[in-house]
């Protein structure tokens, strides 16, 4: 999900009009959560929401504890009928924050978030003490005509959240990347008739085909031309020179990236992937800019787990505000 927008490297953010304790950027699962728990410790919260989850084609979401097969956008709802209850928790919707610098701005007020949204009564800035990132990643999809048409319906990304429901079919594993015979072989714990596509790429060698191979997974590594179905059942892979291979649903692996342009002026620890690096706490190498969920993680995790992430860091930043040791 996505909750920034790309900086202007020569604009400078007005001067503020609402001062909290915390600004989350970010209202999927780790933002929601540790909004939720920070209200309930009585820090006054900011939280951004740009309203484009990254999980919205999905139709049903699984492995959340006593929510298994709701809607992520229901449970996301709910999540804001919870926050209601807490006044001193602000929720932006609509609204993205284009730029964060460190600034003095009075007060232990160490950081000053530019907003632009469209909703009524957003301030052009806000200063606060402590920042959450919680901004997920943006996804970028193998090349294929027809694939968000099936995407969040029979195909997945989420091996972990949807393979349950398509085991023992025929099933598909769509990607060009590095680590695709790998995933190959975490989605055969489901199914024991997997077709591996590269859609023309090397993203499995000749060690790696043997291997899956052994196991009963084909590789395909011929072009793919578009995929059939209807109404978001897929049915088959059609390749380049006009064969078909039938399936009963599949997973991507899309290419993820950080969805971070707007820190972009703060000189902030990074992974090999881009992502915030952070203590097991979800404290980030700049004090008082802590990082939750898919933004500090190389790839998406299960929503129940971003959440508890969000839940963590919303602990650990109320006893940093008060200086209250979280050692033990």
């Amino acid at each position: 999900m996505t909750e920034s927008a790309r900086p202007d490297r020569d604009a400078r953010p007005a001067a503020p009009s609402t001062e909290v304790d915390v600004v989350i950027v970010g209202g999927g699962p780790a933002g929601l959560s540790a909004a939720l728990n920070l209200g309930r410790a009585r820090a006054s919260v900011v939280l951004v929401d740009a309203g484009r989850p990254r999980n919205a084609a999905t139709l049903r979401s699984h492995g959340f504890l006593t929510r298994d097969g709701v809607p992520p956008l229901e449970l996301r709802k709910l999540a804001r009928a919870e926050l209601a209850a807490y006044p001193d928790v602000q929720v932006f919707d609509r609204t993205v924050v284009t730029a964060l610098q460190e600034r003095d701005c009075g007060e232990g007020l160490r950081f000053l978030a530019a907003l632009q949204g469209r909703g009524a009564g957003i301030p052009p800035a806000v200063a606060a003490r402590s920042v959450l990132v919680a901004t997920g990643l943006r996804e970028t999809l193998p090349a294929i005509p027809s694939l968000r048409a099936f995407y969040g319906m029979t195909l997945f990304s989420c091996a972990a959240c949807d393979a349950w429901e398509l085991q023992d079919r025929p099933l598909a594993l769509i990607g060009e990347t590095r680590d695709l015979a790998a995933r190959a072989r975490l989605i055969a714990r489901w199914t024991d008739r997997l077709t591996v596509f590269t859609n023309g790429t090397d993203a499995v060698d000749t060690v790696e085909e043997a291997e899956l191979a052994a196991s009963g997974i084909v590789v395909e590594r011929r072009v793919i031309d578009d995929l059939e179905g209807d109404r978001g059942t897929v049915t088959a892979v059609r390749l380049a020179d006009g064969a078909r291979v039938e399936i009963d649903g599949g997973f991507v692996r899309p290419q993820w990236h950080p969805a971070l342009d707007f820190v972009g002026g703060i000189d902030l620890e990074r992974d090999g992937s881009g992502n915030l690096v952070t203590d097991r706490s979800g404290r980030t190498s700049v004090p008082g800019l802590y990082a939750a969920g898919d933004a500090a993680s190389p790839g998406p995790q299960q929503l129940i787990v971003a959440a508890g992430q969000g839940a963590r860091a919303a602990a650990v930043l109320v006893h940093d505000l008060v200086g209250v040791s979280t050692a033990h």
